[in-house]
């Protein structure tokens, strides 16, 4: 589990490093997903399913919900 957290850690860093120069719209695409993620794996690991495979549907439309928000 220390592990894991370690290496979410040190990725949320880098990309959080990387969002300097984006655009706006850019930035919300990317926020939503990484909500999206995080909210998908941790609602399918209580539920007790493959958090991996709720990450990537959670990102998914969790992209899909903040790109719409910033173009609109």
């Amino acid at each position: 589990m220390r592990t894991i957290f370690c290496t979410l850690a040190v990725a949320a860093t880098l990309g959080m490093a990387g969002c300097a120069n984006m655009t706006e719209t850019q930035k919300s695409t990317a926020t939503g997903a990484g909500v999206g993620a995080l909210a998908g794996a941790g609602i399918v690991a209580i539920a007790g399913g493959n958090a991996w495979g709720g990450a990537v549907v959670g990102s998914a439309v969790g992209a899909s919900i903040g790109h719409m928000r910033a173009t609109q």
